[in-house]
């Protein structure tokens, strides 16, 4: 299951969706993740999902691997599901033992499934799709204005771009650690929650471990490279916003205002 989560992964392409300026993948993700949570209709999510489609279509990711990222998180979408089923009020229209089943609840668990896996798709949809490079670029062009009140933007930038890489490299990590400890008999599948959670602590350890050795490593590259910041630092490659980036984001304030307008003027 480790293995399922594609979020920190990137496939290299020659696509119309990889050739966008990674800036603008970072604000049309933002853009569709704060649209989803102005859908208030199930209509709405027709415009998401067309707009999904088109994306998947135009990055040539295969739609196998994209939604394999759900595999880890099925238990939290279930869990949300039931929470909302059962803890929100309105009409009943089922009990269950102590348990009531409501309409309202029914509707908002729907839409709390929906909101999680077009979150999750369209967050790993950016990762996938743009390489760290371009990544950094892009967050750090970003937070540049916030350069005059004194914050970090190039070292923020980075920080973040390496967290998020680094969560393929340790969840790899910690599969070949889980199998080594499993070969040695260990189990992490029997048992109560407190024989668990202490048949973590052979994981955790070298886990950590292997985590400060990577970092250190990094460090020592980056120091052995002369790497002294974002200061009088330049590119080979300058980002540049061409007409592509623009129909990017044209296709993306239409779809915007669909989602507006499925919300106040649909009935």
């Amino acid at each position: 299951m480790l293995k399922d989560i594609t979020i920190g992964q990137y496939i290299p392409g020659d696509t119309p969706v990889h050739n966008l300026d990674p800036r603008v993948k970072i604000i049309i993700t933002f853009a569709f993740i704060a649209a989803l949570f102005f859908i208030n209709k199930f209509f709405g999510y027709l415009f998401v999902i067309g707009f999904m489609v088109m994306a998947v279509y135009l990055s040539k990711i295969p739609v196998r691997y994209l939604f394999k990222g759900l595999k880890p998180l099925i238990v939290i979408i279930l869990l949300t599901v039931a929470l909302n089923i059962f803890m929100t009020e309105g009409e009943v229209i089922y009990t269950l033992w102590k348990l009531k089943i409501t309409k309202e609840g029914l509707i908002q668990a729907g839409f709390m499934a929906l909101r999680l896996i077009f979150l999750i798709t369209g967050a790993s949809l950016l990762t996938l799709t743009t390489s760290p490079i371009s990544l950094t670029d892009g967050i750090e062009k970003l937070l540049n204005p916030l350069k005059r009140i004194g914050v970090p933007a190039h070292e923020l930038a980075m920080m973040m771009t390496i967290a998020l890489r680094f969560i393929p490299t340790l969840l790899e990590e910690t599969d070949k650690i889980m199998k080594a400890q499993m070969a040695r008999g260990a189990d992490f599948e029997t048992g109560n929650i407190i024989s668990r959670a202490k048949a973590m602590v052979p994981l955790l350890v070298p886990l950590f471990i292997s985590a400060f050795r990577r970092a250190d490593e990094l460090a020592l590259a980056m120091e052995a490279r002369c790497y002294r910041g974002g200061e009088k630092r330049t590119r080979m490659k300058q980002l540049v916003i061409e007409s592509r980036d623009y129909i990017a984001i044209t296709i993306t304030v239409i779809f915007f205002a669909a989602i507006l307008w499925s919300r106040y003027l649909v009935k």
